[in-house]
């Protein structure tokens, strides 16, 4: 080696170098090590927030999603009770797991009419087709009341849509937000009835309905009948129903639609729905009423069948 050549080998490079590489090394190490840390750190956090979101969403879908909400505006009863001029009689809507508070009883020279009505079911639209005129002067004249409860006896008898229960939550989404026109909604849902074993009105057809009956706030009822919104409250009125006890009736709960009550007392109608009988049952109810508690009221305003 001539004089002056560097071979990069002066004392103590080599081990300087030896050393520099080892501490290099080592920290490369290190780093790796504290990498491997943060990933696993950062990882574990995201599962735990990630689970923590999930059990978050499965406890609201569990307990809010679920839950039992309202019932409808004006069906405290589980009914809406229609009283003079077809105007419904205003209530709040029955709160969850309450029970449902019977209707005021009416004076006595007011005939009490319930009807327990499924809008699928065949008798329940002859009965009202040969009988719903009837039912509309007694109520124009102030004579009765009709309350009318909704429930869905035959939610599995329209090929899969749910009919009944479709049919009976649109009933209460008038009943909320269109009372005075429900009597009208009512009628209009026999118009044409649906068969049992084939599909019913679709929800275009039901809010259809109900604005040719003169519904008003048709775009929130649109979204209710949509949304099924009281389809949980229709399912509890319905196993109230046959459940029983029906308040002041002879009648201890619903067996079969239409279950008809004039004071209490159960019109057992005939085969043909024929409306002479309703009036002769409705004179009939009136009087031991008027015995029962006599007063100088007048009758309501029916005459006997010929």
């Amino acid at each position: 080696m001539s004089y002056g050549s560097y071979d990069g080998r002066q004392p103590g490079t080599t081990e300087a170098r030896a050393a520099a590489r080892d501490r290099a090394r080592e920290i490369r190490h290190q780093q790796r090590k504290q990498e491997r840390r943060g990933r696993t750190i950062r990882n574990s956090s995201i599962i735990i927030g990630t689970l923590a979101v999930v059990a978050i969403v499965a406890f609201v879908l569990t307990n809010f999603a679920h839950a039992p909400g309202r019932g409808p505006l004006n069906m405290m009863s589980d009914g809406i009770k229609i009283g003079e001029g077809l105007t419904a009689v205003r209530t709040s809507g029955i709160a969850p797991d309450t029970e449902p508070v019977a209707s005021t009883k009416n004076p006595d020279n007011v005939v009490d009419i319930r009807i327990y009505v499924d809008y699928l079911c065949p008798n329940c639209g002859t009965f009202q087709q040969n009988n719903g005129d009837e039912l509309e002067a007694l109520l124009d004249s102030g004579a009765a009341t009709v309350e009318i409860h909704p429930i869905a006896l035959l939610t599995t008898k329209s090929a899969g849509d749910q009919y009944s229960l479709r049919a009976a939550n649109a009933a209460a989404c008038v009943a909320e937000f269109s009372p005075d026109q429900f009597f009208k909604f009512h009628d209009m849902l026999f118009v044409d009835q649906p068969k049992e074993g084939q599909t019913g009105f679709d929800d275009a057809e039901l809010v259809d309905r109900a604005q040719r009956a003169g519904a008003t706030n048709i775009a929130k009822i649109s979204e209710c009948v949509k949304d099924l919104r009281f389809s949980t409250w229709v399912k509890s009125a319905t196993v109230r129903a046959l459940n029983g006890p029906l308040p002041d009736s002879e009648v201890d709960a619903v067996s079969t639609t239409p279950t008809i009550l004039v004071n209490g007392k159960q019109f057992k109608f005939s085969a043909d729905f024929d409306p002479n009988e309703l009036q002769q049952f409705i004179v009939q109810a009136a009087g031991q009423s008027d015995n029962e508690n006599p007063t100088p009221s007048p009758s309501p305003s029916v005459t006997p069948a010929p």
